[in-house]
């Protein structure tokens, strides 16, 4: 398992969302050289954790528990039998596009090492939007994307670290549970039956995906 790029991407104005300013920095591209990974404090104050890299709409991008996204090229492979045209690394606005790595399979809570430093923990699944859309630029997209439920995950960073594209990228922790990426995906989407399901993960789910599974569980206590 390894490291194929390390994307970030600039502030560029579009017309495709509804970011303020008008801006979004989903146009990821491959970094050439180590780019430094930290972690980025809070959502609402706290952007992307990789250096150099823009998060514009802190309302729903970045912070401690979306720090890093990473998307595997199988995946990338796969879309681009579907779309019929190539992706390059970066191209669904992941900052780690990786190789040999289950990353919709991993679990709520999994650790990976990259490089020799960097500590990553997964938190939860990438729920597709409107700047998504307009980013890939394809009919019905949102729902083509949430259909294949291979959504990419989001990670926050227990260790800061500097990395690079080659660096390999080991399972430190996997937890005992059954929460996985897709798991978490499709309770948060289209299937929110399962929602108490991730309540297995604890702490280590995303905090907003724990808020929901607790809503929902009482929402269904309340109506027995």
């Amino acid at each position: 398992m390894k490291l194929l790029s390390v994307n970030v991407g600039q502030p560029e104005a579009v017309d495709y969302t509804d970011a303020p300013g008008g801006t979004t920095g989903i146009d990821k591209r491959p970094a050439d050289g180590p780019i430094r990974v930290t972690d980025p404090g809070p959502k609402g104050t706290g952007g992307s954790g990789l250096a150099g890299d823009a998060v514009c709409d802190l309302r729903h991008h970045g912070g401690s528990d979306q720090a890093v996204y990473a998307f595997a090229r199988e995946e990338l492979d796969a879309w681009e039998r579907e779309l019929g045209r190539p992706l390059a690394n970066g191209a669904f606005g992941e900052n780690l596009t990786t190789s040999g790595l289950d990353v919709s399979g991993a679990k709520i809570g999994e650790r990976w090492r990259i490089g020799p430093d960097l500590l990553l923990e997964v938190t939860s699944s990438r729920i597709p939007c409107r700047t998504f859309a307009g980013h890939v630029d394809e009919r019905r997209w949102v729902k083509r994307f949430t259909q294949a439920a291979a959504p990419g995950a989001y990670l926050r960073v227990i260790e800061p670290g500097e990395i690079r594209a080659g660096d390999s990228v080991e399972i430190a922790h996997r937890p005992d549970h059954d929460v996985t990426v897709e798991l978490e995906f499709l309770a948060s989407t289209t299937r929110r039956e399962l929602l108490p399901k991730l309540l297995a993960a604890g702490e280590a789910l995303h905090p907003e995906s724990l808020r929901a599974a607790l809503k929902y569980v009482e929402t269904e206590a309340a109506d027995d």
